[in-house]
């Protein structure tokens, strides 16, 4: 015997029962009506040879045993005449059993197939217990509380298109019937649960397994609600974020719009209108196609569309429908439009317009591979849906401004993380301000005051002599290959112009080699252009001997500065690469020294990278700051600047050009004022004092050691710039201390500076570099590692 309530945990035991509707027709047999108790009479006499209708029974065999008796005694409910429109059915509440239904239903199930299983769409397990629960609660004991929710079945009709039926129960023939194994609900207990969801080991403590019976039938009254559904599907897609990033966003979009159509095997489509340039562009993503371009990614709206197609989407922004792509295929004047669908093997298509007060944005493409499936009568089941694709793609639009945006920030104007706060409240406030005195109100000034200051850089030495020789050496080549030309075409056509322009190219190799001024590139340069090069190309439509070498001079020029651009390049790659690597290093390092305390840093790639950094409680917003955080800083500093020329001579050989490097750190021991410049973007610093610090970072890679010609800069060797006695007890405990580490080498030089324009009193402490080797292990010190170091 099967049972109702096998492999089902629920406080109900089910019990299939007519007594309710029994005791409705015990009143209609009383009635004056004599149709009408007839047949109440009747269904009742049927019911009286077989009690164990109106008892109730769980045996399911019992059902097929009284198919005829029951469906005679539910025929009112069940109306013939109604049979082909409702869809209804009369089973046991949250159950897949069905004992009775109507014609319409029956069919749906049919078309369905085979595999089909009838489920509730959106009832979890532990839901249909709690749901359970909550009826005995309402109903039994009558409390309060309202755990209604639509219900729906998701059913694929005979193509495979899926529509959505919401269930409305209707409970009137039921009653539920307490047994001995129910403890009695209290309100603490009601209480309890209204807090308690989530807690399934109470709702089963409180509401036992098979503790109540629920005796009689519900009636099911089903609607198709496929169209409200798709509709919120497709809004709930398109307006939440997240959704339209996951990679099965249009395989779901097109199964909603399949739903919405009624139609299988429906594609969707999107472009982009770009207003500015009159041109449809593709949209980046996943598994996102565009029958319009098919194969480009950007496409004219002239010629990706005809006439007609151009006015109802541009012009008018209204729908433009193809029911048949093949009919007009062919036709003059649409040929090149019809021809994209026709290749594609589409052979009908709506083109539904994304504009918002009268600006296009785009395009929705929705195509078949049917003629006349999609056709300008159903196209009208979009408008409820376009202003939804319309915010959705307002939204995109404006997401991508602000990515921009932000990327402009980020690479362009970069605002550093640490700061960001008082840039936001000072936009919070300028928000309030214009919202409340309107337009004309400034943006508040940005400053941090009480910040100390640390700078240091890597420099190429000798970079300007350098890049001289380079220039010198490409010009040199230049002026020779033309030479030689000339002495060929002179011996081949013996011009007095030519003997000229040799002349010349003579004097400017004299000149190169003895006396090579900033100004002799240009005049190079502008007469190898002006003079030479219309001459040379003249003489290429003669029939010399020269015509090969010509060729050849002009295959040596870069086609973007019209010079031969050979070891300038060396040098200029060779410069880039050192501050994309030394930039890098020092970035990632700067990931670290932000989590042992947070401040300001910027870095500027020259002829090498220097670096900025504020540190101070201003900056962190908190009252948290101490020196000792500023120390660790200054000792984090010394160790990143070691390691950046370290780096750089193991990789020496990797550059294109060997040039040679020296670093240098200036330590200023005052706290100082800095504002942020609108004009410049950039942090600048107050008051003619703090000035100083800024005249000093101009000019003292560049200063002497007094009473001599050397630079303070030098290649292997890290330079400590400072004024005060402290400075230097400080920094030469940092150096002992890295000394010990095999960071620095043993010597250590105590020197002073030549005064610089507005500034004396400079000194420097200079250590030599001891580079590590890549495979070395590198570990990096903090100001503990030092104090506990001094300690032992």
């Amino acid at each position: 015997m099967k049972d109702l309530n096998d492999n089902i945990e629920s406080p109900f035991t089910l019990k299939v029962s007519f007594d309710k509707l029994l005791q409705h027709y015990e009143l209609l047999a009383e009635s004056d009506d004599n149709f009408t108790a007839s047949k109440a009479k009747e269904i009742l006499s049927i019911q009286k040879e077989i009690p164990v209708l109106r008892n109730g029974f769980s045996d399911v065999s019992l059902l097929k045993t009284y198919e005829k008796e029951i469906h005679f005694i539910l025929q009112d409910l069940f109306s013939p005449v109604l049979a082909t429109n409702e869809i209804k059915t009369a089973s046991v509440p949250y159950h897949d059993l069905i004992f009775n239904s109507s014609e319409r239903f029956r069919k749906i199930i049919k078309n369905a197939g085979e595999d089909y299983s009838l489920t509730i769409k959106n009832m979890p397990e532990d839901d249909k217990y709690r749901v359970a629960c909550v009826i005995i609660l309402n109903f039994y004991y009558g409390y309060k509380v309202d755990f209604k929710r639509p219900f729906f079945y998701e059913i694929p009709d005979i193509n495979g298109v899926l529509h959505t039926y919401k269930i409305l129960y209707n409970a009137d023939f039921t009653e539920i019937v307490r047994t001995e194994d129910a403890p009695e609900i209290t309100e603490d207990d009601f209480n309890e649960l209204l807090d308690a969801f989530d807690d399934m080991e109470l709702w089963k403590e409180k509401f036992p397994p098979n503790s109540y019976i629920f005796k009689g039938f519900v009636i099911s009254n089903m609607f198709d609600v496929t169209d409200d559904k798709a509709i919120s599907e497709i809004k709930s897609s398109l307006l939440v974020s997240g959704k339209r990033q996951d990679e099965n966003f249009i395989g779901n979009l097109q199964t909603t719009f399949e739903s919405l159509f009624n139609i299988k095997g429906l594609n969707v489509g999107f472009v982009i209108y770009n207003e500015e340039d009159q041109v449809f562009e593709r949209i980046v993503g996943k598994g996102i196609e565009s029958y319009l371009l098919f194969h480009e990614d950007m496409e004219s709206c002239k010629s990706a569309l005809c006439d007609e197609s151009y006015k109802a989407l541009i012009d008018d922004n209204t729908f433009f429908c193809i029911s048949d792509v093949e009919k007009y295929y062919g036709q003059s004047g649409c040929h090149n439009f019809y021809k994209i669908f026709h290749d594609q093997g589409i052979k009908s298509a709506i083109l539904a317009p994304i504009a918002n007060q009268g600006k296009l944005l785009g395009v929705l493409e929705i195509v078949s591979k049917k003629p006349k499936q999609l056709n300008s009568v159903n196209a009208n089941k979009l408008t409820d849906v376009m202003p939804y694709i319309v915010s959705s793609v307002l939204r995109s639009k404006a997401e991508e401004e602000n990515l921009i945006e932000a990327i402009i920030q980020q690479e362009c104007t970069s605002i550093h993380p640490s700061v960001v706060w008082k840039f936001k409240e000072a936009a919070r406030k300028f928000v309030k301000d214009q919202r409340q005195f309107g337009s004309n109100v400034a943006f508040s000034k940005i400053g941090f005051e009480n910040v100390y200051p640390l700078f240091g850089q890597i420099d190429v030495k000798g970079s300007s002599d350098a890049r001289n020789l380079a220039t010198q050496k490409d010009l040199s080549l230049q002026l020779n290959l033309v030479s030689k030309i000339m002495d060929q075409i002179i011996k081949e056509d013996k011009l007095l112009i030519y003997e000229q322009l040799k002349f010349q190219l003579d004097t400017f190799k004299k000149e190169l080699d003895e006396n090579f001024k900033v100004d002799s590139e240009h005049e190079i340069t502008s007469f190898l252009k002006k003079e030479v090069e219309p001459v040379l190309k003249f003489l290429m439509d003669k029939k010399l001997k020269a015509k090969d070498a010509i060729s050849d001079y002009f295959s040596k020029i870069d086609s973007n500065l019209n010079v031969i651009y050979y070891y300038r390049k060396n040098y200029d790659d060779t410069i880039a690469l050192i501050n994309k690597n030394m930039s890098s290093l020092i970035d990632s390092k700067q990931v670290e020294a932000q989590k042992m305390y947070p401040h300001y840093f910027e870095r500027y790639k020259t002829d090498g990278v220097e670096h900025n950094m504020y540190i101070g409680e201003a900056i962190t917003k908190e009252e948290s700051f101490n020196e000792i955080y500023l120390y660790n800083l200054r000792l984090w500093q010394l160790q990143v600047m070691c390691e950046m020329e370290s780096e750089y001579y193991q990789n020496m050989k990797n550059y294109p050009i060997s040039l040679d490097v020296a670093s240098m750190i200036l330590v200023f021991n005052q706290p100082m004022s800095i504002h942020f410049r609108m004009d410049e973007k950039q942090f600048d610093v107050n008051g003619t004092y703090n000035a100083r610090y800024e005249v000093v970072k101009k000019r003292v890679d560049k200063a002497f050691i007094k009473g001599t010609k050397e630079r303070i800069t030098e290649k292997g060797k890290i330079s400590i710039i400072y004024s005060q006695k402290a400075d230097e007890e400080e920094y030469l405990r940092y150096i002992k201390f890295l000394q010990s580490k095999h960071v620095l080498d043993e010597q250590i030089e105590l020197v002073e500076l030549e005064d610089l324009q507005g500034v004396t009193g400079l000194k420097a402490i200079r250590v030599p570099i001891l580079y590590h080797s890549k495979g070395e292990e590198e570990k990096f010190y903090t100001y503990d590692d030092l104090i506990n170091e001094l300690k032992a």
